[in-house]
């Protein structure tokens, strides 16, 4: 029998699924998918739901922005929202460079595909 309090955590913490399913769905297309293309978008999602993990894992019930005043209760850190701030900055970037890679990829073997390249470079 499940206790009351537990059922009362799994309806409540709903965006921990979110990241499982990001990351599931990410995972799954970077493994199976032989386009590169795709292996790229499957790394910005797995991305994605890490970022939202660490955003998940900053969340203090009650607490305030992080603006000293007066008489104020708990803070909320900034350092998560600054590391994820920074964390997109670099995918972006990461995803740039791979998209320019596979743009050149494209032009040099007139494929995209992860087999025929890799058939292409060892023959």
């Amino acid at each position: 029998m499940i206790d009351p309090l537990q059922l009362d955590l799994l309806a409540t913490h709903y965006n921990y699924y979110a990241v499982v399913l990001l990351l599931g769905i990410g995972l799954y297309m970077l493994v199976e998918s032989p386009n590169l293309v795709k292996k790229v978008i499957g790394m910005n999602i797995f991305q994605t739901g890490i970022f939202l993990f660490f955003i998940t894992l900053a969340y203090r019930a009650g607490a305030n922005p992080p603006v000293v005043e007066e008489g104020a209760g708990p803070y909320v850190s900034p350092l998560p929202h600054v590391l994820i701030l920074t964390a997109i900055v670099v995918g972006v970037s990461l995803t740039a460079v791979a998209l320019a890679l596979i743009i050149r990829i494209y032009s040099e073997y007139g494929t995209l595909d992860e087999d025929t390249l890799k058939q292409l470079y060892y023959d």
